[in-house]
């Protein structure tokens, strides 16, 4: 006789079905994901009790904010991302946008980071409506998180008159260990505009690179204060805030001055005040700079645009999120901290207490071969099962 596979087994199976169909969307960041969404919109068709779906100006990009239970205050919002880092596929060992078991990992571009989580949230789904609830459970998930982090101030946006959450669990792949705080995302693209001519008589023209190449001196000129700057409590690895100039391009060819250059940079601040200190120090760089280089060509500037400016998540360890998580794994389970940036800040910031948590390991994340641990995903389950049990009564 065969025997039918257990609830925790189906659960489970359900999960990998669902990881197989959003891994197949291939929703890099910055490219539409509305097909993504739609198909999440039909799986929680007759489930959720209210779906919300918020836009980019092109409409090509969609977030998802649903309702599971009733349309009151409170509850726990689950959140996570639609969109995945780009890939080579010639990097990879398996196709990219096709989960491929083997063995015990799920490989594809997003198994870890992050629709690991979100399958698991939606294979639970049912689950959780049929649950008396008291207090609901809502699935947000969010466009363009990986490049400036642009969806979810646009969900928060369109929240002001929707139920809102006591806590959210932002799932990303800290290998189901709870995060309670993580720095701050600021990025930046900078342009430096000068003015060309031939190399051998570089004083008649404005180099672009040579500026800015002193500009970028000046920012990593900040380390050692940056450092005695930090908090003596910093829970972070390092301590201080750090800075980084990811990509750098300009000029023509070598014998030429370069009239232009545009490089790309971060900081990632442990504290508000850090962002601010750069920010007075690198203009004061930028002003004398400016002052060289109109003295040849009046038309010369210098540029930033910013791509994203995402508060950390700040500790707090009467945040009524990780009080939901040690419900939830029982006891007092550690709390870490991250250098890395998450939603988590702007959904603190928005007054819903946050706490990060997922199956999958961050070190896999946005490199070729990605994987989830099918156990991670099991466990992750388990755990969020456990969630409509808190949520069943009015305490």
């Amino acid at each position: 006789m065969t025997g039918h596979p257990s609830t925790d087994e189906a659960l489970l199976d359900d999960t990998l079905a669902i990881l197989d169909d959003l891994i197949a969307f291939p929703s890099v960041a910055l490219t539409p994901n509305v097909d993504l969404v739609a198909w999440v919109v039909d799986r929680l068709d007759g489930v959720a009790s209210d779906i919300r779906l918020s836009h980019d100006p092109t409409g090509t990009k969609a977030n998802l904010f649903a309702t599971i239970g009733p349309l009151v205050d409170g509850g726990v919002m689950l959140a996570g991302h639609s969109d995945v880092v780009p890939v080579d596929p010639a990097d990879w060992a398996t196709p990219p946008f096709t989960a491929t078991r083997i063995e015990d990992r799920i490989y594809g571009r997003g198994t870890a980071d992050m629709k690991g989580f979100v399958a698991c949230v939606l294979a639970l789904a049912p689950t959780f409506a049929a649950a008396d609830l008291k207090r609901p459970i809502h699935i947000a998930l969010t466009f363009d998180e990986e490049d400036g982090f642009h969806g979810a101030p646009v969900l928060i946006d369109s929240l002001a008159d929707a139920p809102q959450p006591a806590a959210a669990i932002v799932g990303e792949p800290t290998g189901l260990q709870v995060v309670g705080a993580h720095k701050g995302c600021y990025e930046y693209t900078t342009t430096v505009t000068g003015m060309d001519g031939h190399s051998a008589r570089p004083s008649e023209a404005v180099s672009a690179i040579h500026h800015a190449t002193r500009w970028i001196d000046g920012l990593l000129g900040l380390a050692g204060e940056l450092a005695a700057r930090a908090p003596a409590d910093s829970r972070f690895e390092p301590a201080h805030t750090t800075t980084n100039v990811g990509t750098i391009s300009g000029g023509m060819a070598r014998c030429t001055v370069a009239g232009e250059c545009a490089f790309e940079w971060e900081m990632r601040p442990v504290q508000g005040s850090d962002a601010g200190f750069v920010k007075a120090r690198m203009a004061e760089v930028e002003a004398g700079l400016a002052v060289e280089m109109r003295t040849v060509y009046p038309e010369a500037a210098i540029e930033t645009e910013i791509v994203c400016e995402i508060d950390g998540l700040e500790w707090d360890d009467a945040s009524p999120a990780i009080d939901l998580m040690r419900s939830l794994l029982g006891g007092d389970p550690p709390v870490g901290v991250v250098a890395y940036g998450t939603e988590a800040g702007l959904y603190q910031a928005a007054g819903i207490p946050s706490v990060v948590w997922g199956p999958g390991d961050i070190g896999v994340a946005h490199r070729p071969d990605e994987y989830v641990e099918v156990s991670d995903l099991a466990s992750c389950l388990t755990i969020l099962d456990r969630l409509p049990d808190l949520l069943t009564d009015n305490g």
